[in-house]
């Protein structure tokens, strides 16, 4: 299926490794030019060698997010390296335990920038050229918005920002056309979950329990599936989508678990 992505500029924050990482692969695959924005460079680099190597479009730009003059710029370089943005793909953040007890004020604003601020800010700097190119917005959040997790007020509030900010947005630009759409991220194996699954005392124990709980096929999401889903909503294949936040999860957050076991 063509999903008419061909030379489309397309933004994706935070792809330098996980889930981002995945996404600018399989935009890159249909033929779009994947924009990776990260804070490292030579991290972003590593991707973009990878996608030309194979024949495809990338291209990288450093930020730090967390502060919003570098998201004001860099938008402002991309659009003068590319004269157009098509998509934008709102991607990084951090799960890093600010939670109620063992926070403060000071972590948890810290933690909204680094999570949902630039979000917004992303979209707002974006925007002019999402309205010429009548493009589109996926926001990928968490399930810790719907469950909870604990341990993680901060990022729990970003994500329940991100899910509001999908509908809000996909209100206001219904007048430009604009789709925005969200895809929930549950369990799913990534290099970060990995290295935080090993930090436990008896992992493939407790991997086990967690994958034992997920409804279908009992198996993590892959960064891949994610990313399939990313694409799709982003392209004119799903045209009459928007205002949507879709769970990629194996049923994990909906589904009785106790179906897993039956």
């Amino acid at each position: 299926m063509d999903l008419q992505l061909k030379e489309k500029v397309i933004i994706i924050t935070g792809a330098a490794k996980g889930i981002g990482r995945s996404i600018a692969e399989v935009f890159a695959k249909e033929d779009a030019i994947a924009v990776i924005v990260g804070r490292k460079a030579a991290d972003n680099k590593k991707v973009v060698d990878e996608i030309t190597a194979q024949g495809k479009k990338a291209d990288q730009f450093v930020a730090e997010l967390s502060k919003p003059e570098d998201c004001a710029k860099v938008v402002a370089q991309i659009v003068a390296k590319f004269g157009r943005i098509d998509g934008l793909v709102n991607n990084a953040g951090v799960n890093d335990g600010v939670g109620l007890e063992s926070g403060n004020y000071e972590g948890f604003m810290a933690s909204l920038h680094k999570n949902v601020v630039h979000y917004y800010l992303m979209a707002h700097y974006a925007l002019p050229e999402l309205i010429k190119s009548k493009g589109a917005i996926v926001n990928i959040t968490s399930k810790t918005a719907e469950t909870g997790q604990g341990n993680t007020s901060a990022y729990a509030a970003a994500n329940g920002g991100r899910n509001a900010l999908t509908r809000e947005w996909a209100v206001e630009l219904l007048k430009y056309g604009i789709r925005v759409n969200a895809v929930v991220v549950a369990e799913c194996w990534t290099p970060a979950y990995e290295t935080w699954i090993e930090t436990l005392t008896d992992a493939q124990e407790k991997l086990n329990e967690i994958t034992a709980k997920i409804p279908l096929e009992n198996r993590m999401t892959t960064a891949e599936e994610i990313a399939n889903m990313t694409v799709f909503l982003m392209s004119g294949r799903s045209s009459h989508t928007t205002g949507q936040i879709i769970h990629v999860d194996g049923g994990y957050v909906h589904l009785d678990r106790a179906l897993a076991n039956a």
